[in-house]
């Protein structure tokens, strides 16, 4: 396979979720923040933006939403949004009524493409992150309690929060997780219609994955990946759909 140090950083990736006591300094922070404004807009409408968290009051209660003590530990802490608010604003020194139909940055459409944009500035920001030799973990924990997190982050109308995203230098050193086999994850041209020919490396796959130990629960290996995926299905969402939310910030996801 071919090799660089940018292929390297990628294929070594793995969640940090402890930190050494030392800031990050406001050049690896600006740099940072500046590759993740050269991630790839759609249409350039610029859509997302992030909240820079610092404040220990607020890093506190974002651990309390996520129910994971090390957010509030984290070297630099950010939340990603969807920010339709500012194109709002420029579209009204514009001439054109947010509140109207001629709007139509409140749409569906318009809201996963802005939800797209700020995953792709995190991760780069991310990546950048791990070429500087920090670790991070993504945070989408912070999305249990949303209309809190609206709320603690101020956040106006036409934005929504997409993602955290946790920065610091690694004080732990996990196991680096097994991927799933190429073969079940990449089709030429179509997908597959054969199922159970997709699903021929899924033993093995299983039995890569159950010898993982997660750093967090290390008294045993983590369950099967198929056992996994049926305890998940079971979960309920309920609390966590998104139509509500979403138009209470203003959107309307039904057009």
């Amino acid at each position: 396979m071919a090799t660089n140090a940018t292929i390297e950083t990628l294929l070594n990736r793995r969640s940090i979720r402890k930190f050494k006591d030392e800031p990050i300094d406001d050049d690896a922070t600006a740099t940072l923040e500046t590759v993740a404004q050269h991630a790839a807009s759609s249409q350039f409408l610029n859509d997302w933006s992030a909240i820079r968290v610092s404040d220990p009051a607020i890093k506190a209660r974002l651990a309390e939403i996520g129910n994971q003590p090390y957010i509030a530990t984290a070297p630099l802490l950010y939340v990603f949004v969807i920010d339709e608010h500012r194109n709002a604003r420029i579209a009204q020194r514009k001439g054109i009524d947010p509140g109207s139909d001629e709007f139509h940055l409140k749409y569906s459409y318009r809201f996963t493409q802005a939800q797209n944009d700020a995953v792709l500035a995190l991760h780069a920001m991310e990546t950048a992150a791990y070429s500087l030799g920090l670790g991070g973990v993504i945070l989408g924990s912070l999305l249990n309690d949303i209309p809190a997190l609206i709320d603690l982050l101020n956040l106006p109308e036409y934005t929504y929060p997409v993602l955290g995203l946790a920065l610091g230098k690694p004080d732990q050193e996990p196991t680096l997780k097994n991927c799933m086999p190429r073969s079940m994850q990449f089709f030429d041209n179509t997908y597959p219609a054969d199922a159970d020919g997709m699903l021929e490396q899924l033993p093995d796959f299983d039995n890569k994955v159950h010898q993982y130990y997660d750093l967090r629960q290390t008294d045993r290996p983590v369950d099967a990946f198929s056992d996994q995926i049926a305890s998940v299905s079971r979960q309920g969402v309920s609390g966590k759909t998104l139509l509500d939310k979403a138009a209470a910030q203003g959107f309307q996801l039904d057009k």
